[in-house]
C-alpha cells in the first residue's frame, strides 16, 4: 500500500487571549474557596508551562518538585513522553497556596488537581478534562473574556506571550514539547 502525504495545518483556529485578558481571567477567580485556589493554579499551570490539559490533569503531587533552587513540573505528555519544565514563579506561588490550603503536599502519589465533593472537600479522584473545560468556560464567562476560550487557548496564549516578550521559537517549541 502507498501512504499519502501527512496533512499539516499551518494556521490554527485556537483562540488566543492577550496577556492582559489572561491576567484578568486569573485575577477574577475568587480565591477564598478551595475550588477557586485549585482552578487558579490549574489555569496558571496551563498558561505558564504551555501544557496540554491531559498532561495537567494527569499530574500527581510529586510531579511538582524542587530541584536545586527551582521548582519543576513533570508533565506526562501524549505518546507516553515525560516532559519537565521549570515552574514560573507565578505558578509556584499559586500551587503553594493551593497545596497548603488543600493539605495534600505530603500525599505525593495522589492527584494534584482533584475533584471537590458537594460538601466542598477534596476527593481522591483526579479532575477530568471535561470538568476542566466546563470550569474554563464558566470562569471565562464570569471574567468577561472570549466565550470561545477553551483549554488549548491557554497553551496558545502562553506561547504567544512568550514569543511577544522576546522568547525564541526554538525555546517555545522545547517548552511546549512540540514536534514542529
Amino acid at each position: 500500500s502507498v501512504r499519502g502525504p501527512t496533512h499539516v495545518v499551518r494556521r490554527g483556529k485556537t483562540p488566543v487571549l492577550s496577556a492582559d485578558e489572561a491576567r484578568k481571567l486569573l485575577d477574577s477567580i475568587d480565591t477564598t474557596t478551595l475550588i477557586g485556589l485549585r482552578d487558579r493554579a490549574l489555569i496558571a499551570v496551563m498558561v505558564y508551562s504551555f501544557a496540554r490539559v491531559s498532561a495537567v490533569v494527569g499530574m500527581l503531587v510529586e510531579d511538582y518538585y524542587p530541584e536545586g533552587k527551582r521548582w519543576w513540573l513533570r508533565l506526562h505528555e501524549k505518546g507516553g513522553k515525560l516532559h519537565q519544565v521549570p515552574a514560573h514563579h507565578v505558578v509556584e506561588g499559586y500551587l503553594d497556596i493551593y497545596l497548603h490550603a488543600a493539605g495534600v503536599r505530603g500525599d505525593r502519589r495522589s492527584p494534584l488537581f482533584r475533584t471537590i465533593s458537594r460538601a466542598g472537600t477534596l476527593t481522591n479522584r483526579p479532575i477530568t478534562r471535561n470538568d476542566v473545560l466546563r470550569m474554563v468556560k464558566r470562569r471565562a464567562r464570569a471574567a468577561g473574556v472570549s466565550p470561545d476560550t477553551c483549554c488549548h487557548t491557554f497553551r496558545a496564549t502562553g506561547i504567544t506571550a512568550y514569543l511577544d516578550n522576546g522568547g525564541t521559537i526554538e525555546n517555545a517549541q522545547a517548552i511546549a514539547a512540540h514536534e514542529s
